[in-house]
């Protein structure tokens, strides 16, 4: 599969969506046309997904919302959404299996240690046809701009072997080259305090293509059935709207 010609043909689709909405995409228009019904938000702190009326959503945490403050003290003077399910955003292990028309999980994936297994799991509490928006960072436009792209083969090694192996790899990276910390002693004390508290950095980082090629990975070596309806760049981030095919998973 030519990665660079499926994007190509994603950009055709969306003049044509543009022409036919009446405004510019952005994720509330994205959200207008594919959030329906009653569903799930994973993560959404301070800037959840505008959603239209016919979407009822519920918000899942990790923390309850004064932990999450404790974790994030840089949103101190920002409203966090109340927190209605307290859970693994990559387990979802209190949400019953295909139950929800839609899950959101914007800026989230990339803070998944198994984010084969988060898909997994979005998609097992997804009714047939339901909907999995994700938007997702690209490194060249963020802080992690000097990160190496995460390879392919170790998303799928996270998956096959549990993540425990590379946990300390990637806290390491984080310190080094996004928060710049140059000596050794401070690099070892960042990283334990880091791993301590149980931080949520970016585990995983991506390009735009390498995004899609990550995701069609999981198309085409699992037993799991969804289609690509959009992939659409906003800006800084790349949303894609996936579509559950098959039976409950």
């Amino acid at each position: 599969m030519n990665l660079r010609r499926v994007a190509k043909r994603f950009a055709t689709n969306l003049r044509k969506f543009t022409h036919l909405v009446g405004r510019p995409l952005d994720r509330d228009v994205i959200a207008a046309a594919y959030v329906h019904g009653t569903g799930l938000e994973v993560g959404a702190l301070h800037n959840p997904l505008p959603v239209p009326k016919s979407a009822h959503v519920k918000y899942v945490d990790r923390l309850a919302v004064n932990e999450l403050r404790n974790q994030y003290p840089e949103l101190a003077s920002e409203p966090l959404v109340d927190v209605d399910i307290v859970d693994d955003g990559e387990e979802l292990a209190a949400i019953a299996d295909a139950s929800q028309d839609f899950v959101i999980a914007n800026h989230f994936l990339e803070h998944c240690q198994n984010p084969i297994r988060a898909l997994l799991n979005h998609f097992r509490v997804l009714k047939p046809d339901g909907i999995l928006y994700l938007a997702l960072p690209d490194k060249r436009h963020s802080f992690d701009c000097d990160r190496p792209s995460t390879a392919l083969e170790h998303v799928w090694r996270d998956f096959h072997e549990g993540p425990a192996w590379s946990r300390r790899q990637h806290v390491e990276e984080y310190v080094t080259l996004v928060q710049k910390i140059r000596d050794r002693a401070e690099i070892d004390k960042a990283i334990a305090r880091l791993l301590d508290i149980h931080f949520s950095i970016h585990y995983h980082v991506w390009t735009e293509i390498e995004m899609i090629e990550f995701l069609v990975s999981v198309q085409q070596r699992l037993p799991l059935d969804f289609e690509f309806e959009l992939i659409f760049k906003n800006r800084i981030e790349i949303i894609f709207v996936l579509r559950k095919t098959g039976p409950p998973a």
